[in-house]
């Protein structure tokens, strides 16, 4: 990266950098939907393998 392009990201403006924040608050929470719903699929895999290997469709 030049010196210009470090200044540049350096004096952005409060918007921008709310927008950011904001978006990657947005990403962290749609990652944890989907790590929740990945570990309840999971789950609910391991315990239809208990229950005589049938799962629902």
């Amino acid at each position: 990266m030049t010196g210009e392009e470090q200044d540049g990201a350096r004096s952005k403006g409060p918007e921008k950098i709310a927008a950011r924040k904001a978006r990657l608050e947005q990403e962290l929470r749609v990652n944890l939907l989907k790590r929740k719903a990945q570990m309840r699929a999971r789950e609910g895999s391991t315990m239809s393998r208990k229950d005589g290997g049938q799962t629902q469709a």
